[in-house]
């Protein structure tokens, strides 16, 4: 089978699933941008941080632990903090996040052509679609989480966040309700807006965020999966690595400290079974 053959056999495949989807679920705005993204974004967040919580509740499997960021932390895991964090999280979600859906619906029908959502977008403008969805989030999460870290935001708004110093999953929506409107929510949908995307592209662009962030936040460096080591660092030394991908950081020379130190050399894919600590164990000073 040659290239050609091999995408347009793909692209009959992807568009007659579209079609079966839309057929069982309806094509109306409101289920394809409220309903649909709100359902499957809950459920995804809770099956991927609940089985991460698991982990950290019962602190097993116990192979598992040597990936841990920051080793000892949560253990046991504080039965109070984590009750306060789970209504938090709750509250933003159906309080804030779906509400926030609902405004994005409607910002987006005036931006998006529904006649043609039966018309499963390309390979190609899908990628371009995230792309674009990517580096706008860096933007919009950069900046405004940079605020959020000046001194009077961060005492009234973006200290809650940082209770957990060394960060569970689920506390990635651990936050003020301000913060979680603006830094969370709004920085993801600006790429969407911008590109006029199709539903599908947003709902794997929504689908990758919450994974990215649950990683992000897990405090384990697992093989093969995105290095959360940056993101850890910053929720430790809270003033460096503000951003999600680190190019603004780079930018505006905001992870200097990161760079320096141990976490840094540990910052990148494993492709083993090694955790990246024993790789790269703490350098231990010496002392006369």
């Amino acid at each position: 089978m040659d290239v050609i053959s091999y995408w347009t056999e793909t692209g009959e495949f992807t568009q007659s699933t579209w079609l079966k989807i839309l057929r069982i679920i309806g094509k109306d705005g409101f289920t394809l941008w409220v309903t649909v993204p709100f359902i499957w974004t809950f459920v995804l967040y809770w099956t991927v941080g609940g089985l991460y919580l698991l982990m950290d509740i019962t602190e097993k499997p116990a192979f598992l632990r040597k990936y841990k960021i920051q080793p000892g932390t949560n253990e046991p895991m504080n039965r109070e903090k984590l009750t306060k964090l789970l209504k938090t999280v709750l509250f933003n979600q159906f309080v804030i996040g779906f509400p926030m859906a609902f405004l994005n619906w409607h910002v987006m029908k005036e931006r998006v052509d529904m006649n043609v959502v039966e018309l499963f977008p390309s390979p190609a403008r899908i990628l371009l679609d995230l792309i674009v969805c990517l580096l706008l989030n860096e933007i919009g999460f950069y900046y405004s989480h940079r605020l959020l870290h000046s001194r009077l935001l961060y005492k009234i708004i973006h200290k809650k966040h940082h209770e957990w110093t060394a960060p569970i999953a689920i506390s990635a929506m651990y936050c003020n309700p301000i913060e979680h409107t603006f830094s969370n929510l709004v920085p993801p949908f600006l790429g969407l807006f911008v590109m006029r995307s199709h539903p599908a592209t947003a709902w794997i662009w929504f689908s990758i965020a919450i994974m990215g962030t649950l990683n992000d936040h897990s405090d384990y460096h697992f093989p093969l999966l995105p290095s959360p080591e940056a993101h850890d660092f910053h929720h430790l030394k809270f003033n460096n690595c503000y951003g999600v991908i680190g190019l603004l950081d780079w930018l505006h020379g905001t992870d200097k400290m990161f760079r320096a130190s141990r976490a840094f050399d540990r910052h990148k894919i494993s492709l083993t079974i090694a955790s990246q600590r024993e790789k790269f164990p703490d350098i231990v000073k010496k002392t006369l």
